[in-house]
């Protein structure tokens, strides 16, 4: 990912409060559901989230500037030497490592280094030491070997999850990677792709992994209770007292509600199947809750209340 601070545009120096500001504009100016039409609007979304995700923390803000993470939060890698992973000290060789001894300074490539400390400085590895300690060296060996993950926050619409379609996660290097959700993937989850992530350092090294947190985006008509939706609906005086079909906009079309007579404000029907994608690939409910409203104005039904009150005997 780019600087964190360059994607949300503030100064090093910017205060506590001016990140919070600048972020928040970038989240209003580039939120989904602002910009149906703008299929990059969702990227620079998840970009701002990710830079704030440094810079909103006190603690990783910190690091970042001591330059102990990098933009996506990770731990640089510290050399031997005292240098991150795949820098070099003065006299070592670009993308190597020093030792230093008495007779001078020997450099290592990245592939001798491990090969040759992990194989020779210990007795050859797990094949002369035996047993667990040897074990020890060698997945300590193949961690090393291993590519760094790529993270991304992925902010998805309740729409995406229902439809099943794949959506695209773009990481911090400017990688796209086109995902499909899992039935019953959560608000927070991580969904980790192996051997997405960064390759190797190392000749036959595996690749690191790309892991995708989710990010359910506030809908303007649901709340998500669980794998149910939760919706309110306007119901009319009249429908109210003598009942009737009205329309419900679920998440992926119209469906028709039966309301009894007198159903009072408040009651909550259920709309089976209406929901968000279970993990054994069912759907949840939709549960609508309807609010009574009166009309703006009605003389008729007015009258007809000041007739009843007039005839009610008075209290006492």
């Amino acid at each position: 990912m780019r600087d964190p601070y360059a994607v949300l545009g503030v100064a090093k120096s910017a205060s506590e409060k001016e990140i919070k500001t600048a972020f928040r504009k970038l989240a209003k100016q580039y939120h989904p559901d602002a910009n149906a039409n703008d299929p990059s609007a969702i990227n620079r979304f998840n970009e701002a989230n990710q830079a704030y995700e440094i810079l909103g923390d006190k603690e990783k803000r910190a690091q970042f500037d001591r330059g102990e993470i990098d933009a996506e939060g990770k731990q640089k890698f510290q050399g031997f030497s005292g240098a991150p992973f795949g820098g070099a000290r003065r006299g070592a060789r670009p993308g190597g490592f020093e030792f230093r001894s008495s007779g001078g300074t020997e450099d290592f490539g990245a592939e001798g280094i491990f090969s040759d400390f992990f194989e020779q400085a210990f007795s050859g590895g797990a094949g002369r030491r035996g047993g667990a300690e040897g074990a020890g060296f060698t997945a300590a060996r193949n961690a090393a070997s291993k590519g760094a993950d790529l993270n991304a926050r992925l902010a998805v619409r309740l729409e995406d999850i229902i439809a099943g379609d794949k959506v695209e996660a773009e990481f911090p290097t400017g990688k796209r990677l086109a995902i499909r959700l899992p039935d019953g993937v959560e608000d927070g989850q991580t969904i980790r792709l192996k051997g997405q992530g960064q390759p190797s350092p190392l000749p036959g090294g595996k690749a690191g992994d790309a892991l995708v947190t989710i990010s359910f985006v506030p809908h303007p008509r649901f709340r998500v209770d669980g794998r149910d939706l939760v919706h309110e609906l306007d119901l009319p005086l009249q429908t109210a007292v003598i009942g009737g079909k009205v329309e419900v906009e679920a998440i992926n079309g119209r469906v028709s509600l039966r309301i009894p007579p007198w159903t009072s404000s408040g009651k909550t029907f259920r709309l089976k199947g209406k929901g968000l994608t279970t993990k054994t690939g069912d759907r949840g409910d939709l549960l609508v809750t309807v609010r009574v409203v009166l009309p703006k104005h009605d003389p008729e039904l007015e009258a007809l209340f000041r007739q009843r009150a007039e005839q009610e005997p008075a209290a006492g």
